[in-house]
């Protein structure tokens, strides 16, 4: 973390019905001075579809060989590895040489339709990869619900997202470019 990074405190109420996991999350985001706020909740997106409670963040976008987020077993083996934006390729395909299972989060519109075209193909042989789009409304919804302090409700049922602040309500649909051909089990 930079000695220069905002803290953002949230407090996650994950309600998923697909999975059937339903937990309270107390978190400490660290932004850092680079990253924005739409990254920031596009990782408390990711966290919150794939809430565990060993799952953790990463120590930013300053410490390359991290991901956004990562669930390690006792051993300290990756187990899932999780990374939002659009990283290069080689990235990804070392992220998946080192995790059981790793999941991408896109967003940022055209700019993530473009990088997708250009990397589809490579990314398209790494079994153990799945990459999900948040369209820019969505993305741009979520940067909406930033605050230093925040209460936060996640609902997930039938792949629809719903993330809420109080009155402050974001509806997400995630649109699924590629799903790993390896199964995910914890």
């Amino acid at each position: 973390m930079a000695s220069n990074a905002t803290i953002y405190k949230a407090t996650l109420q994950v309600s998923d019905m697909d999975r059937q996991y339903y937990q309270d999350h107390a978190l400490t985001l660290a932004r850092h001075p680079s990253e924005t706020d739409e990254r920031m909740m596009v990782r408390l997106l990711a966290f919150a579809l794939h809430a565990h409670e060993a799952l953790s963040f990463g120590r930013g976008v300053s410490a390359e060989e991290e991901p956004a987020l990562w669930l390690k077993d006792l051993t300290g083996a990756i187990d899932l590895w999780i990374e939002v934006g659009q990283p290069e390729e080689k990235t990804v395909r070392r992220a998946c040489g080192r995790a059981k299972q790793v999941y991408l989060y896109t967003y940022g519109g055209r700019g993530a339709e473009q990088w997708w075209e250009k990397n589809q193909a490579a990314l398209d042989r790494l079994n153990n990869l799945s990459v999900l789009n948040l369209p820019v409304a969505g993305s741009r919804a979520l940067a909406a619900l930033a605050q230093s302090s925040m209460q936060l409700e996640c609902t997930v049922q039938e792949g629809q997202v719903w993330m809420a602040t109080g009155e402050n309500r974001a509806h997400l649909e995630l649109a699924v470019l590629k799903n790993a051909s390896v199964p995910f089990r914890r």
